[in-house]
This record gives C-alpha cells, structure tokens and sequence, in this order.
C-alpha cells in the first residue's frame, strides 16, 4: 500500500477512535442525570448498565468473524452508524428496565466498533513496524476528554435529551466524513503486514491461545478501572464530596486527561521500556492513584487520585489488544477485547452491588485491588509474554 494510503488509513482510523471515547464520554457523565430521571437505585442503575456488558461482550464474541468475511473497515463503519444513533435513548426512558433495552443496543454497537478498529489499528502496526497503537488509544481518550468536558459545560443548561441528540448528529458527520476515507482504503495485505489478512482465519496452537487469554485477563484488570470511573466516578464526587455537577463532570476529564497524555507517550514509552516494564509501571502507579481517589477526603485530592489512575492505565490495555492481534489476528483481537471490555463494561454493576453493600468509596477500591492483579499477572508471565 502507498504512504499516502497509509497516512489515511492511521488518520481515517485515529477519527473512529476519537469518536467512539467522544460518544461514550458524553453518556457517562449524564449518567446521574439518568439515574434521577428514571428514579433508579445504585443496584437497579447496575443491572441497567448490564445491558451494555451484555450487548458488547456478545457482539465481540461474533465481530471476529464478521471482520474476517466482510473486512473490519466495512464493520467499522456499521458500528459507528449504530454507535451514534443508540447515543440518543437514554434519555428517552423512564425506568431502569426501559433504560437497561437501549443501553443493550449501545453496548452491541459500542463493542463491534472496538474490535473493528482494534483489528484494522494491529494490522496498520504490523505494516509500520512501530508501537504505535497507544497513540490510537489516545484518540479515544481524547475524544473522551472533550465528550467529558463538553458534558461539564452544558451538564447545568442542557437537559440529557438535547445533549445526547446534539452527540448523535455530531457522531453521524464525523462517521460519514472519517467513513469515507476508511472505505477508500484496501484492507492490508499478508505481505504488507507479515500476518494472515483479514479473510484467513491464522492457525493458533495450544500455547498461542493460552497467551492470547493471559493477554485479555491484563486488558480485564485494567479496563474494569476505565468502566468505573467512567460510570461511578462523577457520582462519587458528587454524593461523597459534595462536588456540583459540573464539578463532578470534571473528575472524568481529569482521567481522560491522564490517559491521553499517557497514551501519546506510550509510543515512546513502549521503544525504551518494551511490553513488560510498561505492564508492570503502569499497575502499580494505578493501583497507587486509585486507593488516592477512592478514599481521599477531599475534592482535589480524588482529582488527583482519577489522574494518576489515568498515566497508569494509560497503555495497558493497548499493549495488551495489540500483541494479541500481532499473535491471532483478528480473532486474537475479539478474543482479548472481550476479556478487556468485559471488565470494562461489567464492572460498574459490580461497583453498584458493592456501593449498596458497604459504600461507593469503599466499592472504588477494587479498581486498586484488579490494577495489582494485572500487575501481579504481568510479573508472573514476563518471561513469556516476551516483547
């Protein structure tokens, strides 16, 4: 493929990957907003937000194939069509099982989206030969920060329903925009990317297969802390320390923040350190930040808390998505971003649950507790999940 190609490709590519951290940012800090509306408890808004988990993990189990027969760029695509318009039912429901449905559609195009573009940014990095996946992830979580601070902005002026139908038809021009030039480009080629291409599913052995879930329990640890700040962060703020809610808003900007700054380090970061140091940095500076932020008594020290949580988490879940494409193609990415998503996706129920049992500060920890997990699942496995 030409080096324009390839320029548009990574641009085409880091567009999608904005988006989809823009949209979802932007319905996770309405999330109290919702809760108020549709008059939930922590353990009711818990089994709603399920049915995120549910609709991506299944879509994930099945986007493998599906980019393998119709190519990840197309599915992409689909998914971002779908993505943007479910942005908009949220606020349209009034009770948690109403809510829980279309959050189910969401979560369905939300989870074929990440497995798409993950699958088509792994190809693109075998073809440069440069750890350059972080930088994709970046996108995300600067789309993130802007959906985030966006959501600070009107969270006072602008009910859930204008703001969430205004993201919808944001997302739809951006989508035919970045669409476009993504179907413009020829999905790469064996030769191009040293790997089996899209419609050839690689032989995976027994040991492949075992690396591959090790991979996405690493990109499960972490995410779980992504979906609970994400989900559980501007709440906390707000009930625990009293915070407003454009103050609240703000506590998930500050982790988008992070994680971008983090992320567009990575590339280099990942050069001079390589997979394993990184994994085991970015655990631990986690797990640190995260006990800050769940148990500080104060605002700004819980900001401080979600930023540091942020530099941490920054690069684990990239490393780990893209080293499983590199070693399974596409099925390595579904296979991995289900473990990881999953814990992204099924952790704020979890965090409501234990927010009903004992406290939502109390419950935040366990961010902390799965961040040295995968520190501890990094360690453990260094000398086989070789860089």
């Amino acid at each position: 493929m030409p080096g324009t190609d390839l320029v548009r490709l990574r641009l085409a590519l880091t567009a999608f990957f904005a988006l989809d951290g823009f949209v979802f940012a932007g319905w996770v800090v309405r999330i109290p907003a919702i809760k108020e509306q549709t008059g939930a408890s922590a353990s009711s808004l818990g089994l709603a937000l399920l049915g995120v988990s549910a609709g991506a993990v299944i879509t994930m189990t099945l986007t493998g194939r599906l980019c393998r027969r119709y190519g990840s760029h197309l599915v992409t695509v689909v998914c971002a069509v779908l993505l943007s318009i479910s942005v908009a039912l949220p606020p349209l429901t009034h009770s948690a099982l109403a809510l829980g449905a279309v959050l189910l559609v969401f979560g369905a195009a939300y989870g074929g989206i990440n497995v798409a573009f993950n699958s088509a940014a792994v190809d693109l990095v075998a073809v440069l030969r440069r750890p350059i996946m972080p930088s994709f992830h970046a996108a995300f979580s600067l789309g993130g920060m802007i959906g985030a601070g966006l959501g600070a902005l009107v969270a006072g002026s602008l009910s859930p329903t204008l703001h969430l139908t205004g993201l919808a038809v944001v997302a739809l021009l951006v989508t035919a925009v970045a669409g476009r030039a993504l179907m413009r480009c020829e999905p790469l080629t064996p030769a191009e990317g040293g790997r089996p291409a899209e419609g050839a599913a690689p032989r995976q052995d027994r040991r492949t297969r075992a690396l591959v879930v090790v991979l996405g329990l690493i990109a499960l640890c972490t995410a779980y802390g992504e979906g609970a700040l994400a989900d559980w962060g501007a709440l906390h703020l707000e009930q625990d320390l009293g915070a407003s809610p454009g103050a609240a808003a703000v506590g998930y900007l500050f982790f988008a923040l992070a994680m971008t700054v983090g992320r567009l380090s990575g590339t280099a970061l990942l050069e001079r350190l390589g997979r394993n140091r990184t994994i085991l940095a970015g655990g631990s500076t986690a797990a640190a930040g995260m006990l800050l932020g769940a148990l500080a008594p104060s605002l700004w020290a819980a900001l401080l808390g979600y930023a540091v949580t942020g530099l941490g988490l920054a690069n684990l879940f990239p490393v780990a998505v893209e080293r499983a494409g590199a070693l399974a193609g596409p099925s390595g990415v579904a296979t991995a971003s289900t473990l990881g998503y999953g814990g992204m996706l099924l952790g704020p129920p979890a965090i409501g649950f234990m927010a009903d049992w004992f406290s939502l500060p109390a419950a935040l920890t366990s961010v902390a507790v799965l961040a040295a997990v995968a520190t501890t699942i990094g360690f453990v496995t260094r000398r086989v999940n070789t860089d």
